[in-house]
């Protein structure tokens, strides 16, 4: 089984949107069963108390144009016990990176990468800024068949 935490500032835009692109990905390719998927913060901007704020409308009208469909997911931050949980921890840009080291530790065993380093490499701009969802969208989906390519799928 292969665990998979994607991480970005807020998880309201990338993080989450790469989370439900990888999961429809494996679904229909039948491999569902060989992973666990799931998305983090490094911030706690997006979260009040014990919640965390859904994922940003137009992050997720971008997914629902593809048809995915995000539920009720909601902002989560990175825990420093997730670095034993999960195989891969997959950054949107290098500022997630840092921010997650200062969270999880020492990155001993190269768990924590750029989604886009199996596609090629650099960094999926922040739609919240750029306001470019369906060019993050792409990007992501570049990463992720990278990433099932690198995995051998």
């Amino acid at each position: 089984m292969t665990k998979v935490m994607f991480i970005c500032h807020g998880n309201i835009c990338r993080s989450p949107m790469a989370e439900f692109i990888l999961k429809d990905m494996v679904n229909k390719r039948g491999i569902a069963e060989d992973f666990v998927i799931a998305s983090s913060a490094t911030s706690t901007e997006e979260i009040w108390g014990d919640a965390g704020n859904p994922v940003y409308p137009p992050a997720q009208r971008e997914l629902a144009a593809h048809g995915i469909s995000c539920g009720n997911k909601r902002a989560v931050q990175l825990k420093k016990s997730d670095y034993a949980r999960y195989d891969y921890l997959l950054c949107m840009d290098k500022m997630n990176i840092r921010n997650a080291q200062r969270i999880v530790g020492a990155d001993r065993d190269n768990k924590l990468r750029l989604l886009l380093s199996f596609a090629g490499g650099g960094s999926i701009a922040d739609p919240w800024y750029c306001g470019n969802f369906d060019r993050t969208y792409s990007d992501i989906v570049r990463g992720c068949e990278g990433f099932l390519k690198y995995l051998g799928y």
